[in-house]
C-alpha cells in the first residue's frame, strides 16, 4: 500500500511538472497571432482583453466613420468589443512613392466573428475572390491599394494590401501548419526572446521603417535622437508586487544599436530631451488630473545604456491610465462644458 502511495505521489509530481513546463514554454512562446504573419521588416502586437478589462474602454461611447459604422451594421463585429488580439507585420516598399507608400500591412485579427455575415460583407465588396488552402481569399480594392482578406478560423481574419497574394497565401499556409507549432517568421526568431515574459503589448523591428528621411529619423515633424540602423523592441507589461493587487504598467524601450557611440548617444540624447520636457511641464502647477498623471509618468522614466544597448523604462498606475484615458474620452469631453457652465450659476 505504501508503495502505490509513493508511486501514485511521484506520477502526480510528474504531471504537475510537465504542467508547468508546457505553461512555462507557451508563456514564452510568441502569441500564435504573430507566428502567423508572414516574412517583414517589423511586427507589432496587442493583446486587448486585460486591456478591456482594467479599463472597460468598451463602455465609452465611440464616434465611428460612415464606413466603419456600416461595417458594424453590417457584419455585427464591434472592434472594441469583440476584437481580442490584433497583430501587424510592416513591410519595407521598394518604392516609397507607389500606391502603398514607404510601409504595406499584414494583419491578423483574434476575436468574435460571425463567418457568414462577414462572408457576406466581403463578397459584397470584393472585385475577385481566389480559393486558396481550403480558404477563401477577397480582393478588395482600397485607395488604389489591394486589400486582401481571408478567415483562418472561427476566432481569426488575415489581411495583407501587399501587392502580390504571396504574404496572405504565406499566413494561410501557416494556419494549416500552426499544429505543428510553426515558430514564425525569422524576425520572431531573432527578437522576440527580448520581449519582457508576460507583455501585453509589444513591437520588433528596424527602427528605420517607416520614419527614416533623408537619414534622420523624424515622428509628427521631430527629429528622433535614434540611429536609423538601430533595432528596437518595445514592451507594455503590468507589473505588481502582491498578485491581483495593485501595481502599474510598464513601458520598456530597448535599442539595440550598431554600435556602443550609437547607444551612447541616443541615451544622452533622450536625457535632456526628458530634462527639457519635464522643466516644461513643472513650470506650472497641474491643469486637471490628466495634466498631474502625465507627470507623474514623466517622473517614473529612466534612461540606462551599456555596450551598444540602450533601455528606457517608465510606469503608470491604474489611476494614471484612467486619468490619462479620460482626457481624450469623447463622453467626458461632451459633459465638461456643461460642468463648467453650471458653476458660476451655483455661486450667485
Amino acid at each position: 500500500m505504501r508503495r502505490r502511495t509513493w508511486i501514485s505521489l511521484v506520477i502526480g509530481l510528474a504531471v504537475l511538472a510537465a504542467l508547468f513546463v508546457a505553461l512555462y514554454l507557451k508563456a514564452k512562446a510568441p502569441p500564435e497571432a504573430a507566428r502567423l504573419l508572414p516574412e517583414s521588416d517589423a511586427i507589432l502586437y496587442a493583446n486587448l482583453k486585460p486591456l478591456r478589462a482594467a479599463t472597460h474602454f468598451d463602455e465609452s461611447p465611440v464616434q465611428r466613420s460612415g464606413e466603419l459604422q456600416h461595417f458594424v451594421d453590417a457584419t455585427g463585429i464591434v472592434p472594441e468589443r469583440d476584437l481580442d488580439a490584433v497583430a501587424f507585420a510592416l513591410h519595407r516598399m521598394s518604392n516609397p512613392h507607389g500606391p502603398n507608400g514607404p510601409v504595406a500591412y499584414s494583419e491578423v485579427f483574434v476575436g468574435r466573428f460571425d463567418a457568414d455575415k462577414l462572408a457576406q460583407y466581403l463578397g459584397s465588396l470584393a472585385k475577385s475572390t481566389e480559393s486558396y488552402s481550403g480558404h477563401t481569399v477577397y480582393t478588395i480594392p482600397v485607395d488604389g491599394r489591394q486589400l486582401r482578406i481571408a478567415q483562418l478560423a472561427y476566432d481569426m481574419i488575415a489581411a495583407s494590401n501587399m501587392p502580390t497574394p504571396e504574404q496572405i497565401h504565406s499566413m494561410l499556409d501557416r494556419a494549416r501548419a500552426s499544429a505543428l507549432a510553426s515558430p514564425g517568421c525569422s524576425l520572431l526568431a531573432t527578437r522576440f526572446h527580448d520581449v519582457p515574459l508576460l507583455s501585453q503589448a509589444w513591437g520588433i523591428g528596424h527602427i528605420g521603417l517607416p520614419f527614416a528621411r533623408d537619414g534622420h529619423l523624424t515622428f509628427l515633424g521631430l527629429q528622433l535622437p535614434v540611429a536609423p540602423e538601430s533595432d528596437l523592441v518595445a514592451s507594455v507589461r503590468w507589473i505588481s508586487k502582491i498578485p491581483l493587487h495593485g501595481g502599474s504598467a510598464e513601458l520598456r524601450i530597448d535599442e539595440f544599436a550598431a554600435s556602443e557611440a550609437d547607444a551612447e548617444r541616443t541615451a544622452a540624447a533622450l536625457d535632456a530631451l526628458l530634462a527639457i520636457v519635464r522643466g516644461i511641464a513643472s513650470a506650472e502647477p497641474p491643469d486637471g488630473p490628466a495634466d498631474e498623471a502625465m507627470r507623474g509618468v514623466l517622473d517614473s522614466v529612466t534612461l540606462q545604456h551599456r555596450d551598444s544597448h540602450a533601455v528606457l523604462r517608465a510606469s503608470a498606475t491604474l489611476d494614471q491610465l484612467k486619468a490619462l484615458a479620460s482626457a481624450h474620452d469623447p463622453a467626458a469631453a461632451a459633459v465638461q462644458p456643461a460642468s463648467s457652465a453650471e458653476l458660476p450659476a451655483s455661486k450667485q
